[in-house]
């Protein structure tokens, strides 16, 4: 059986992996008044993002995605006949409709792709599955990554469901915020009310970075820094620690708004690199998609791990 996964855009990868695992992605249309970029996790296309000027105005700014329709026509064109079963991972449905979109377009296809499978001369049938990775960034990308490795090890389809509904569970994504007043503008262009106007100032001018947690379809705060870098040391410290204890499953995922390489440069990344290697951990770095820095600001660090516990050390 021929097992494909398909993501959307928010999900941090790097591409090289991508397409090394013949991963779909389902593109995010992102629009800063009269101009529209889409993010289809191209690295040209990120740098130009992050390099450009719409970056500066990202928190006020929409997010497009896949209609029922396009999701529809994308499987109907290439999935049906690529693979024998896909499984579908997503944002949160809480955050975006692609959850929903991709549900009810999964019911069309299922109806409709018979035909197409057999005037390509692919005998069988053909079946999907959309889960919610009840997780943001990094996260989603971690999640992704150990379904990949599952598919991979050869594992039953019904094995791989059932293991995949538990990580998702367990897929945990923690994000350093650069600019707390962005968050703030950010939340107010959503109608979100938990970062409020005071406290957003009062965090700028304390140089106070939150760190935030997304797992289990919620976000929240798990610490508060004084200064990007010791919010970056504090999180890769957390990753160090929680690889040494025993991850889920042997896999990292980071991301940045911005030039991936200077992730590599980031203070605690060395230690977090040496116990990934003495513990056979798989670190895959990307840039963060566009709706991740547009949602929590330019300069945002993710990373994203499958753990039993999302206590922050």
């Amino acid at each position: 059986m021929r097992i494909g996964l398909v993501v959307d855009s928010g999900c941090d990868l790097p591409k090289s992996f991508i397409d090394q695992h013949n991963i779909l992605v389902l593109p995010v249309s992102i629009r800063f008044g009269d101009q529209v970029i889409v993010d289809q996790r191209d690295p040209q296309r990120t740098r130009q993002f992050y390099a450009g000027d719409a970056v500066k105005e990202a928190h006020d700014s929409e997010s497009i995605p896949f209609t029922v329709e396009q999701i529809k026509a994308l499987f109907l064109e290439r999935v049906v006949v690529d693979f024998d079963y896909a499984l579908v991972q997503t944002v949160p449905k809480s955050r975006s409709p692609i959850f929903s979109n991709a549900t009810d377009a999964s019911h069309a296809i299922l109806r409709e792709y018979k035909p197409i499978r057999k005037a390509a001369g692919v005998e069988g049938p053909f079946a999907l599955r959309v889960t919610d990775s009840q997780t943001l960034f990094a996260g989603q990308g971690a999640l992704a990554a150990e379904t990949i490795r599952l598919i991979n090890s050869g594992m039953k389809i019904t094995e791989i469901r059932q293991s995949v509904e538990v990580l998702a569970s367990q897929a945990t994504g923690y994000a350093v915020v650069p600019d707390i007043y962005y968050l703030h503008k950010r939340a107010k262009k959503r109608g979100d009310k938990s970062v409020s106007w005071a406290g957003a100032i009062m965090g700028n001018a304390l140089d106070i970075k939150p760190i935030l947690c997304a797992r289990g379809d919620e976000t929240f705060p798990v610490a508060k820094v004084r200064g990007y870098d010791a919010g970056v040391e504090a999180m890769f410290r957390h990753a160090t620690l929680s690889i040494e204890k025993g991850l889920m499953a042997p896999v990292v995922c980071i991301s940045y708004a911005g030039d991936e390489s200077r992730i590599t440069q980031m203070p605690g990344y060395d230690k977090l690199a040496a116990a990934a290697r003495a513990h056979q951990v798989e670190v895959l770095i990307s840039s963060m998609g566009l709706t991740g820095a547009v949602n929590i600001g330019p300069g945002a660090l993710s990373i994203g791990m499958i753990l039993d516990r999302p206590d922050f050390e």
